[in-house]
């Protein structure tokens, strides 16, 4: 679809509004001809100048016509009541066209920022993969701002040819063979500004660029502050978005330098026009016309009121040229046949009454020939715990990501109940899973809105009872407004492990029948994982439960444990099965609780310094302190020693401090 065809397709959503937009514009031009061709008859009346209508054009005496055999004085006062009345009626129309295509412009503006938001909902989440957020809020916000312009400018086109085409029928009724004469003379008018508009479109598509990318350097900033300011780097990506912006201004201050040369350019090519249909129509038809005067005096008064018209058309053409770029790029934009969308299915969801079965499935992402999953052939019954594990990369967070439809697979497929995934209806489907995942997003909003948002007619009671559940109605109780506290974008002001709760406290109030478990305690710290593990058994009660984790203590209760390696199943079973196999899992599980009994074993050796630091001390500061000291001396060697015991703990407890910092980080 073509960018001009894309406005039309929207447009012709209100035939009416169009319809009557067309009206009034030849409402308005008819009235304008009307008024200006009775202008010179009036003056020379005025003037008291003889008006010969003998040979003159049909149009004129036809207009002429009912002011004729009148006394001259009430002949003056109609016709001039004619031409006052033609001009209110014309500036009716132009004010309620006006109001008309603002009013068009506006629908299609919203037209179109719907199916941009619509699309961005629908469309598949490998798009997102492929795309800039940056870019995506530039194409909704300022490309779709820029295309409106256009509309409007469109618009505004449409209605000036309409007057001009109804001042060319004037003039053409007047003398067609004057009227070929001003065509080609103001056919170079229109070349000559050419140029312009062509540079104009160039110079638009220059502003759409650095606009994209100007969003884009500035979101990418925003997001990512606390790397820029952890490596210091305020300074540089300060310059680099002042160059953007001066790139952008730059470009914008080209196209409108490029605009302004318009009216100048064309005031004085029109001036030569005007000079040149006088001497045309004094010595080619002089001999033609009888009513010499007052045929070229009306003629030239049309003209002169057409050639603004044509200077405003050709601006508006440069003007549309330099928002083209724009309306281009929301055409692609808005394109559907280039891009991912998941089929939908036609079965309501209703409830898991088996199992899922994930039968021989193989994938790998769109335009990537690697398989990232191959032959994983698994059984997750109803009401039962599915672990996944294996080393980072191996596929699990992906074989996930198939349950709830973010992506079909290659080969293979997967089953609820014998019915294949994709014959499901999407958003019943979505609705009966919950997912927790070690990413958690919260939005920029209170604390209850977060919990309320997979249910958001929850009353109080429900969403108190889940962040209770979810070990989170404790803290809750502590932020400056309770459930009412604005929490920041992405929860800022929540640490790591109050974020996760919130994210569970919102799936258990969502009161899922499936739940995707997605390394949810990966990131966070012993006491943290604490209260969310057991938040995360409380949710897991007796639901079909799909668990990712690193940390193999947190799926030791699962029914079921799959090793995954490499995209395959190498091993499964329970944790008691898979140990006494000695295979992958038995490796994995020596190497992470090795590291946990050395650390553990540091901590004792840790502790029992500090005791054998601290015994001496503490009795060499009872003793100064009961004064059972002999001399200055010996209390200067207490001191000493009890100095060098408390640098010593101090030693030990940086030594413990690393310790458990590096656990927490390996967790």
């Amino acid at each position: 679809m073509s960018a001009n065809k894309l406005l039309l397709k929207f447009a012709r959503r209100y035939p009416g509004r169009i319809v009557l937009t067309v009206l009034l514009g030849f409402s308005g031009a008819f009235f304008n001809g009307i008024s200006t061709t009775l202008i010179v008859p009036v003056l020379l009346s005025f003037l008291e100048e003889a008006i010969e209508l003998r040979g003159a054009p049909p149009l004129i005496q036809t207009l002429m016509y009912p002011f004729e055999g009148m006394p001259q004085n009430h002949r003056l006062v109609l016709m001039t009541a004619a031409i006052v009345m033609a001009i209110i009626l014309k500036n009716i129309a132009s004010y309620a066209n006006t109001l008309l295509a603002t009013s068009l412009t506006r629908s299609l503006t919203f037209d179109l920022r719907e199916a941009g938001l619509r699309l961005l909902l629908e469309v598949d989440l490998d798009f997102y993969s492929k795309s800039k957020v940056g870019d995506l809020i530039n194409r909704l916000g300022g490309e779709i701002g820029r295309t409106a312009s256009a509309v409007g400018t469109a618009i505004g086109m449409f209605t000036t040819s309409i007057t001009v085409l109804v001042f060319v029928g004037l003039l053409l009724s007047i003398s067609w063979k004057m009227t070929l004469t001003s065509t080609v003379l103001l056919a170079l008018v229109a070349w000559t500004n050419q140029y312009i508009i062509l540079r104009s479109k160039y110079f638009g598509h220059q502003l759409s660029e650095m606009s994209k990318d100007y969003s884009v350097r500035v979101l990418e900033t925003i997001t990512g502050i606390r790397l820029v300011k952890s490596t210091g780097n305020e300074e540089k990506e300060y310059q680099r978005i002042v160059q953007l912006i001066q790139r952008r201004e730059q470009a914008d201050f080209q196209a409108q330098v490029n605009y302004a040369a318009i009216a100048p350019i064309n005031e004085v090519v029109n001036l030569l026009v005007i000079i040149l249909i006088v001497f045309i129509g004094r010595t080619i038809f002089a001999n033609e016309i009888e009513s010499l005067s007052t045929v070229l005096l009306t003629y030239l008064l049309v003209l002169f009121r057409l050639i603004p018209l044509i200077s405003q058309l050709n601006s508006s053409r440069s003007l549309f040229a330099n928002t083209s770029a724009s309306v281009e790029v929301v055409n692609d934009f808005l394109r559907c046949d280039d891009k991912p969308f998941m089929l939908n299915g036609s079965i309501p969801y209703t409830r898991l009454r088996t199992g899922i079965h994930f039968n021989n499935i193989s994938f790998n992402y769109p335009n990537h020939k690697n398989l990232v999953l191959k032959g994983i052939d698994l059984y997750l019954p109803q009401g039962t715990t599915l672990a996944l594990v294996g080393s980072s990369g191996s596929g699990k967070s992906t074989l996930a990501d198939l349950l709830p439809r973010f992506y079909d697979p290659t080969e293979g497929n997967i089953a609820i109940d014998g019915t294949d995934l994709r014959d499901f209806e999407l958003k019943s489907l979505r609705k009966a899973m919950g997912i927790v995942s070690q990413d958690t997003f919260l939005f920029n909003a209170s604390v209850r809105d977060n919990i309320a948002y997979a249910r958001q007619e929850a009353t109080d009671e429900e969403i108190v009872e889940a962040a209770k559940g979810a070990n989170a109605y404790e803290f809750i109780e502590q932020l400056p407004h309770g459930l009412d506290t604005q929490i920041g974008d992405r929860g800022v002001i929540l640490s790591g492990g109050q974020r996760q709760r919130i994210s569970i406290a919102r799936a258990l109030l969502q009161n899922p029948e499936i739940l995707i478990l997605d390394e949810a305690t990966s990131s966070l710290d012993t006491v943290s994982e604490k209260y969310v593990q057991a938040a995360i058994e409380k949710l897991s009660c007796d639901r079909t439960t799909l668990v990712i984790a690193h940390r193999l203590s947190t799926v030791q209760k699962a029914d079921k444990i799959a090793v995954i390696d490499r995209g395959q199943i190498v091993e499964i079973g329970c944790h008691e099965e898979l140990l006494t196999k000695g295979g992958y899992y038995t490796r994995l599980y020596s190497m992470q609780f090795a590291e946990e009994t050395a650390r553990d074993e540091a901590l004792i050796r840790g502790s029992y310094e500090i005791r054998t630091r601290l015994t001496p001390m503490i009795a060499f500061l009872k003793l100064l302190a009961d004064e059972m000291v002999d001399s200055p001396e010996e209390r200067d060697e207490l001191i000493r020693e009890s100095y060098h015991s408390a640098a010593n703990i101090l030693k030990t407890l940086e030594f413990i401090e690393c310790t458990i910092k590096r656990q927490s980080a390996q967790k």
